[in-house]
């Protein structure tokens, strides 16, 4: 099948699956006798894959390294600190998000929304430290 094809069957844009091949993600596609690329069935199960990996969160690094386990049929136990470790760094982007919105809250209810310039939103981004150490202090 095509590109455009192979596009539509995995879900993955034609544009994404040049990038996927230009880094190495995925191997190069065959070429036909007129230069068009190639995909198999095959290779749209390796797309899915990657899809589904990205839809989870992991780096493209982390999805080399689940590609290598998947298609070297590994032991689990690599599989799962993986993805383990992996949940321990959503876990902080987690709590990382809900510091900045803690930050927003506080920022935008003490910011008057009207005709005057003074704007403790543009203040708080504007002064030294973090916004977000700001908003842990004051609860």
């Amino acid at each position: 099948m095509n590109i455009g094809e192979a596009a539509a069957a995995s879900g993955v844009t034609a544009k994404m699956i040049r990038h996927y091949e230009s880094i190495g993600v995925i191997p190069k596609a065959g070429r036909s006798l007129s230069g068009y690329r190639v995909y198999t069935e095959n290779d749209v199960h390796v797309l899915r894959f990657v899809r589904r990996s990205r839809s989870l969160g992991f780096s493209m690094a982390e999805i080399k390294q689940l590609l290598l386990l998947w298609r070297g049929r590994r032991p689990s136990k690599e599989v799962k600190r993986l993805a383990t470790a992996h949940v321990v760094q959503l876990r902080a982007k987690i709590a990382e998000m809900r510091a900045m919105v803690k930050a927003l809250d506080h920022l935008a209810a003490h910011c008057h929304g009207d005709e005057r310039p003074e704007c403790p939103i543009l203040e708080g981004i504007a002064s030294p430290g973090s916004v977000t150490e700001k908003a842990r202090r004051m609860s």
